[in-house]
């Protein structure tokens, strides 16, 4: 068994990462702000940039950006001198992206990018490099050393980018009043999507589907109606078409349970009042709260009153809100 201290190593590292990460809130400033205001104020897209591992963590910055509310995409330094530079317009700003400031890959871009008149932001940790020196702002992300004992591989210095890469996107979704709803939309395949974007209407089964029958109806029919529809519930309207209660199969079993005559009752005498309700155009995360704060297995979708749908747990689960 080895002997060395996997622990020690770890916390060390995370200790170095996070008083590089302390210190770079010192240098959230005036440039800082410049840059939100830039971004803010592009008519096109935020091109993010970098090489290596510098790369790697602009790939992520971007993403951030674009499903916050900023449009933005990454380009690889080196292919974007062979082509991609193409896909670059005069409205977009450019973030460029290098610990060094030196990567020969951008700086190879920096004539074109000044052609093209585009805004460059810089994310460097020298502030004499050509990077540096060609932009129009900087932002500061120099760290005192790596996280690598040989001070060699990228560790603070992409934590540190990645950070400030985040409070970048956090501060412009928070200029913009960017909202939950506005996310989801760039996430409707993921879970966060679906709750934010799924209504009611959208899983409930209505029309033909819905249970229902009216506050005389005799029990037997009842029990025939909630077989019929298969959800283990009906609901019960009175003569106005309004909700008056519903009979479920928990209610059936009570009714045995009593020793009540299925056969001489009507539904409206042994029906439970005042159901759980929700709306059609409620979320459909708020109804399963609702389910699940009651312990119910489907609920009523009422409309003015009057019953539209039955919202049943399978298809919460089939939706994958569960």
């Amino acid at each position: 068994m080895s002997t060395f201290d996997f622990i020690q190593s770890a916390q060390r590292t995370i200790d170095m990462e996070q008083q590089a990460v302390g210190l770079l809130k010192e240098r959230i400033n005036d440039a800082f702000n410049r840059a939100c205001e830039l971004i803010l104020q592009c008519k096109g897209r935020a091109i993010v940039s970098g090489m290596g591992k510098s790369g790697h963590i602009g790939k992520k910055i971007a993403a951030t950006l674009a499903s916050t509310g900023t449009p933005a995409f990454f380009i690889h330094p080196g292919e974007a001198s062979h082509g991609d530079l193409g896909m670059v317009t005069r409205d977009d700003v450019f973030i460029a992206i290098s610990s060094s400031g030196s990567s020969p890959e951008l700086v190879t871009l920096l004539p074109m990018i000044k052609r093209l008149g585009l805004p460059l932001i810089a994310m460097t940790g020298n502030p004499k490099s050509p990077l540096a020196e060609a932009a129009d702002l900087i932002l500061d992300i120099h760290v005192a050393t790596e996280a690598c004992p040989l001070d060699l591989a990228p560790t603070s210095s992409t934590t540190v980018t990645l950070v400030m890469g985040d409070a970048l996107a956090v501060a412009l979704l928070e200029a913009r009043g960017f909202t939950a709803e506005d996310f989801a939309f760039s996430h409707p395949g993921g879970a966060l999507g679906k709750k934010l974007l799924l209504h009611v209407t959208d899983i409930m089964h209505g029309g033909e589907a819905l249970p229902c029958i009216q506050i005389n109806t005799p029990l037997l029919d009842a029990l025939a109606e909630i077989s019929r529809k298969g959800f283990g519930i009906t609901t019960v309207v009175d003569s106005q078409g309004l909700l008056a209660g519903v009979f479920t199969d928990g209610d059936l079993r009570r009714c045995l349970d009593n020793n009540i005559d299925v056969k001489s009752m009507s539904v409206g005498e042994v029906m439970s009042v005042n159901p759980r309700t929700v709306a059609p155009s409620a979320l459909a995360a708020e109804a399963f709260n609702l389910m699940e704060t009651h312990k119910i297995t489907a609920l009523v979708v009422a409309d003015n009153g009057r019953p539209v749908g039955i919202l049943h747990m399978h298809d919460m689960l089939q939706a994958g809100l569960v």
